[in-house]
């Protein structure tokens, strides 16, 4: 038992620490209940380990049990050593990955989420896999993106399956892209090259260009799961409404999520829609092939966009601009709005909230309102929800509103100048004059900041002199004209 403890020990805290320094003394559990050196269970053993020099207890509250079995301490060896050879692993692993691309932030969270590379003896297979996938071609970006999102590619058999059926490809002109999303679906369908090929020639016998084909394979490679019937009963339907096929292929190419759409629950559904709501089918056609994404409304969607355009209560002059391109297409405008907003953190209820109270959102471009909310959320703190509160946050010019307010009160929250905290309201809602009054005027030092009503005299609308050029034309006066005006007021007296 001794023996058996001391090999115990010796690999706990070292051999070359423990030889001569400190003893082990074994003892029985005491049961603190009544006192007595007795064996609370029949085998236990405890051990206390004692410096030799000081006689303190190293472990003298914690007390280890160990059982009377014979202790077999290969078995504890062999666990410390393949800690040290798992370390060795992932430290070989980690190189690997990362002279392929994979960045250093992301290694530890990939490895730890795919322990089955560790089970890999053989380092050569992983390197090999990674060169084949970067004879692809595809960027670094997708190659990353690819091994997070489906690890199973790692496999060196199913990529030399790949390497041969990739060649095929070459005469039909497929991006890298494409061969990213065809290896990550057929690993996880397990779909052969040739299975791949065929689907492939199916598609360009449709009559789909070379560029509809990759764009299509890029934005929606699950077409490559469908059968051609499936893909003909979309065409089918887009002709029956009158759509050329030039005006198809570019539908498909703009929006190419429609082909994954049914016909008969969703697409003829939402033409009902439009319908109803009074559009002909010239509109409808016209539309659908001048914005393709309009197809990707969900069901009753643009009813609610359109409920939300009559209910508007604004100037004349902003209506003019939401209206400007026809009632159908603002519908679309507010609804490209709305999933913009959703995807910054708001629901859908408190989007079209902040598009109702603030219509002038809908005159900007959605680079405009994605270019505020990023401004608003990294740069002022504030969290997205204050939009619902102050939606004129999105309403106002963020050069010449926006910006120079917030560098003026940044400014005076350095400087201790504020008595409060200056909230989002405050600092929106103020008209001009009354925001210069308040936070401008009395620190001269932030006029150049704020840069209005500010920096000495107003400049002319018109050029200096321009006024002389509307003086009426002065005529000289003769001793006539003279007695005709004192005869005229003589008669008024």
């Amino acid at each position: 038992m001794n023996n058996h403890l001391f090999v115990l020990c010796s690999e706990l805290l070292n051999y070359e620490t423990f030889t001569g320094k400190y003893v082990v003394t074994i003892e029985p559990p005491v049961d603190t209940k009544s006192n007595t050196a007795r064996k609370l269970l029949p085998s236990p053993m405890a051990f206390t380990l004692i410096n030799i020099t000081t006689r303190h207890r190293v472990f003298a509250k914690n007390r280890f049990f160990f059982s009377t079995k014979p202790y077999k301490s290969q078995i504890l060896k062999l666990s410390f050593s393949n800690e040290k050879t798992n370390y060795r692993m992932q430290i070989s692993l980690a190189n690997l990955l990362q002279r392929y691309g994979i960045p250093p932030s992301q290694l530890h969270s990939f490895i730890s989420k795919n322990q089955f590379l560790l089970n890999s003896n053989n380092l050569n297979d992983l390197d090999k896999s990674l060169s084949i996938l970067l004879s692809f071609k595809i960027t670094q970006k997708s190659l990353v993106s690819l091994i997070n999102d489906c690890p199973g590619v790692l496999d060196v058999q199913f990529l030399k399956k790949w390497e041969v059926g990739v060649l095929k490809f070459g005469d039909l002109g497929l991006s890298p892209l494409v061969v990213r999303n065809f290896l990550e679906l057929s690993r996880r369908f397990e779909i052969d090259p040739d299975g791949v090929f065929q689907t492939m020639k199916v598609l360009k016998g449709l009559g789909f260009s070379e560029g509809t084909l990759n764009r299509v394979l890029e934005e929606f490679p699950r077409v490559i799961l469908m059968n051609e019937g499936e893909v003909c009963r979309k065409i089918e339907f887009f002709e029956g409404i009158g759509i050329s096929g030039e005006g198809i292929e570019r539908i498909f190419s703009f929006f190419p999520g429609v082909i994954g759409f049914d016909v008969e629950d969703r697409l003829k559904l939402l033409l009902d829609e439009f319908c109803h709501w009074g559009f002909g089918e010239d509109m409808i056609r016209k539309e659908i092939v001048r914005e393709p994404r309009v197809l990707s409304m969900e069901l009753g969607e643009f009813s609610r966009c359109l409920e939300l355009l009559r209910s508007l209560k604004c100037r004349e002059p902003i209506k003019w601009k939401i209206f400007g391109e026809g009632a159908f297409r603002a519908g679309f405008e507010v609804k490209l709005r709305v999933d913009c907003l959703c995807k910054h953190g708001l629901i859908r209820r408190e989007a079209f909230k902040v598009l109702w109270k603030e219509p002038r959102v809908m005159t900007y471009r959605i680079e405009d309102i994605e270019k505020k909310i990023e401004f608003l959320v990294h740069r002022m703190k504030f969290n997205v929800d204050c939009l619902v509160e102050v939606p004129e946050f999105l309403g106002v010019n963020f050069d010449k509103h926006i910006v120079p307010r917030y560098n003026v009160i940044g400014y005076l929250r350095g400087k201790g100048g504020l008595g409060s905290e200056v909230g989002l309201k405050d600092l929106i809602k103020p008209s001009r004059l009354r925001f210069y009054n308040l936070y401008v005027k009395p620190y001269p030092e932030c006029e150049k900041l704020y840069g209005r009503f500010s920096g000495g005299e107003v400049k002319s609308r018109h050029p200096v002199g321009l006024w002389k050029l509307f003086k009426p034309p002065s005529y000289p006066e003769s001793k006539e004209d003279v007695r005709n005006m004192k005869a005229f007021m003589e008669t008024l007296v």
